[in-house]
């Protein structure tokens, strides 16, 4: 019995901190914007060879019959450097924007996806994290390289894509603030040496920091203290002290909290489908069952989601 509440504590914490900022979404579902001709938009490394962009469309699985269908943009080298230079070296950035990323608008309330190919520097977890910062909601993106390349242009130009699609331009302070925690998770990334870990911790801090409305760096660090041990993540004080900097930049930013609670939903929904219904548990003994430490966080996801929803 112990080993079963184990594995459906764990189960739970999984889908809490990893699924709720990567909620599928399908890139069939497309909904036509009223105000626009496209919902497909394409951002192509400017520097591209021939050779190179026609391995990036296959990737993307288009040809060049389809880009008819697409908004195609592009972003160069000098806005890489002018949105990275900040965080990034300029040996890192580099002399060529190669990245190119697809962004396909989805149905209302669908979420952000991020699937991510020939990238190396940033996970799908890390550029979704970023991307919900930078106030992207409901799309399919793909980031793709022409070979294994770092990939950290492709989030200026998402972003640019998106604003694109919305014609509401995304601030240089917005457009910072996401790039600064794009790098600070692949930094922390470095440092654990887990990048799936490091997005899955920035995403607990985050939802953490935003349900609870916290703004001081000591309410800050107490939720990245609280979200390292549930991750069982062992910090440094330059980690702390690196996510705190950066989420207290995050905190300032009008990220939509419906489309989050919208996304917990859809993970509760998915707990009761694998029989793990909160509203109906009996907790009664639980901390002699698993232990106490288990009984706390297992209560504590429970209250959220029966807060929520019960």
């Amino acid at each position: 019995m112990k080993k079963i509440w184990k594995k459906a504590f764990l189960f739970a914490v999984l889908l809490l901190f990893s699924g709720m900022q990567y909620r599928s979404a399908s890139a069939d579902a497309v909904v036509k914007d009223e105000d626009t001709t496209y919902d497909r938009y394409i951002a192509f490394g400017a520097d591209l060879t021939v050779k190179e962009k026609a391995a990036v469309m296959k990737e993307f699985g288009i040809t060049n019959a389809d880009l008819s269908d697409y908004k195609v943009i592009e972003i160069t080298n000098k806005e890489e450097h002018e949105y990275l230079g900040d965080y990034i070296s300029s040996s890192v950035i580099g002399k060529r924007a190669l990245s190119s990323v697809m962004v396909v608008k989805t149905e209302k309330d669908s979420g952000i996806a991020v699937d991510t190919k020939n990238i190396s520097y940033c996970t799908s977890g890390m550029y979704c994290n970023a991307l919900v910062t930078a106030g992207l909601e409901d799309a399919q993106v793909t980031v793709v390289g022409p070979f294994n390349i770092s990939g950290t242009s492709a989030l200026v130009g998402a972003m640019k894509a998106y604003a694109t699609m919305t014609g509401e331009d995304i601030s240089k302070d917005t457009m910072d603030t996401a790039t600064n925690e794009l790098v600070a998770t692949a930094d922390l990334a470095d440092s654990i040496g887990d990048k799936e870990k490091a997005a899955e911790l920035v995403a607990a801090v985050k939802q953490k920091v935003f349900s609870d409305g916290l703004t001081s760096s000591a309410d800050i660090r107490d939720a990245v203290d609280a979200s390292a041990k549930a991750l069982d993540v062992n910090l440094s004080d330059d980690d702390v002290n690196n996510i705190v900097d950066m989420m207290d930049k995050v905190s300032k930013e009008d990220i939509n909290i419906d489309a989050i609670t919208s996304q917990a939903k859809d993970i509760y929904d998915k707990l009761k489908d694998n029989g793990i219904d909160f509203s109906k548990v009996d907790t009664k003994g639980l901390a002699e069952k698993v232990g106490s430490v288990f009984a706390n966080i297992f209560n504590a996801v429970k209250d959220f989601f029966t807060g929520l929803f019960g």
